[in-house]
């Protein structure tokens, strides 16, 4: 088995940042323990950094910034293609470190974590090949330039996912970028570290600084040299970066919480959407901002819905990340672990109807930060488990009576990032879903589409990630009159 920890150890990465092109020596001497969740064993050490170390590598990104984002969009896609590929190349080290930093179970590390990172690569790519940076209108030319140096901010739910999903269109649109990963799970990001070195990125092109939100976090989002910051984290993270990014004005992007629905509609197919939306919404450990955890499904139907869905999370196998046949690992760190053992004993003396699972770990398991797949049902709006996000194995189950009474459950909530819609008549179920407060909704379960713009209505934030959409955000629209004359 290959292991991440010694192979960073050996490398001498644990300890520096990634700036200018090369391994440097962090300002600071704070270390933060890095904990394998399955274990609760204390696996690795990384240095913290502070605010000289973001003066650093912002002011090296700044250098860079001009002759980057005046490369041709082939060149850059050629960087993309490099990159892309030896993240499928070191796809098992990356995998081995998602399953010791933050417990993901390695065959879906395997099949989920790392292939979608690398399609968010392919995808900045090829969208970067056909993109019009220079379009006509009459004699006017509107030209897309890359706005500047960027700070992106990355949460530890989806480590090497979201970290793709804003350096490929980033760097695709001509920007540079300094990277704050979560310090929660940084072993991925370390090792994606390495793959920008490897592919030839250029100096200060790429830089990576760990450290905490309110530390290097807040002095990224202030720094005047920053001219653009996409976080995806919690709502209250956002509106910390938020406030301090407000005195200079620079572009704040913002993918965060959500607490998103899933309509079952009267005429839908239980015995195929039940389980789908189970798995959906326990996907990861429920550990997605855009998990569907509330599942609104006829009142008539309850029981049926309630049998399927205990059912289906009765098959899940909690355990070691490494098992063969283990489909849930262990909940990513004891903060989110007792989050949701409140949460759980909050559904029960709220009155709601525990139809599997309760607080604790799972029979046979006495150590470790796992959790039981947890099912709530005759859950109603007005209820902490229907209006907070759980981040965790928890799904409530809300009935209705009416297609209407649906929909304004669904959009009785403070977030709007995700939705979906299952249902037999395509055209009930597109109506419903263009009813729906939310960025991206899925209507009977599509495949996943790296294509489709993902982001949130209310606050689960704003601007868009993934695809043209994810490009953009990272553009300035400049009109120059005369062009054409």
């Amino acid at each position: 088995m290959i292991d991440p920890v010694r192979h960073l150890s050996e490398a001498g990465h644990l300890l520096r940042f990634y700036i200018d092109g090369a391994w440097r020596e962090p300002e600071g001497r704070e270390r933060f323990a890095v904990v394998n969740p399955a274990s609760e064993a204390v696996v690795a050490e990384i240095a913290m950094g502070n605010e000289a170390d973001v003066e650093r590598a912002t002011l090296a990104a700044r250098r860079a910034f001009r002759p980057w984002s005046r490369t041709s969009p082939a060149e850059r896609a050629a960087l993309l293609s490099r990159v892309h590929a030896l993240v499928l190349e070191r796809a098992e080290l990356i995998a081995q470190a998602l399953r010791t930093e933050m417990g993901a179970a390695i065959n879906y590390a395997r099949a989920a974590q790392v292939p979608l990172a690398a399609e968010h690569l392919r995808v900045a790519r090829d969208n970067l090949e056909s993109f019009p940076f220079v379009a006509p209108r009459g004699t006017t030319a509107i030209l897309r330039e890359a706005i500047g140096v960027c700070a992106l901010i990355t949460p530890w739910n989806w480590p090497l996912y979201q970290i793709t999903a804003k350096v490929g269109p980033a760097l695709a649109a001509g920007c540079t970028v300094v990277l704050k990963p979560s310090e929660l799970s940084p072993l991925s990001a370390l090792l994606f570290a390495e793959i920008m070195h490897d592919a030839g990125c250029p100096a200060g092109v790429f830089n990576l600084v760990n450290g905490s939100g309110p530390v290097v976090g807040e002095a990224m989002a202030s720094h005047p040299e920053v001219d653009m910051v996409s976080i995806t984290g919690s709502t209250r993270a956002g509106v910390l970066v938020a406030q301090a990014a407000a005195p200079t004005v620079k572009r704040v992007a913002q993918e965060l919480g959500g607490k998103s629905p899933n309509i079952v509609l009267p005429d839908a197919d239980l015995e195929r959407c039940i389980p789908l939306g189970v798995a959906s919404a326990m996907r990861n450990l429920g550990q997605s901002c855009s998990a569907p955890t509330r599942m609104i499904v006829p009142r008539a139907r309850l029981a049926e819905v309630e049998a399927l869905a205990a059912r289906t999370a009765a098959e899940f196998v909690v355990g070691d990340p490494l098992g063969e046949a283990t489909t849930h690992g262990p909940i990513a760190n004891r903060a989110q672990y007792e989050r949701i053992q409140t949460m759980i004993e909050t559904g029960i003396a709220e009155g709601a109807k525990l139809v599997i699972g309760g607080a604790g770990r799972p029979d046979g398991i006495d150590a470790g930060l796992f959790a039981r797949p947890t099912i709530f049902s005759e859950v109603r709006s007005d209820m902490a488990i229907a209006r907070e996000e759980i981040f965790g194995p928890v799904l409530a189950i809300l009935p209705y009576d009416s297609v209407e009474e649906a929909i304004e459950i669904a959009n009785d909530t403070i977030y709007g990032l995700g939705a979906h819609v299952h249902g037999t008549d395509m055209d009930q179920v597109r109506d419903v879903a263009g009813q729906i407060r939310a960025g991206q909704v899925h209507l009977n379960a599509p495949a996943w589409d790296p294509n489709a713009p993902f982001g949130g209505y209310k606050r689960s934030g704003n601007g868009r990630e993934y695809g043209r959409e994810g490009m953009e955000e990272y553009l300035e629209t400049k009109s120059v009159l005369g062009y054409y004359a």
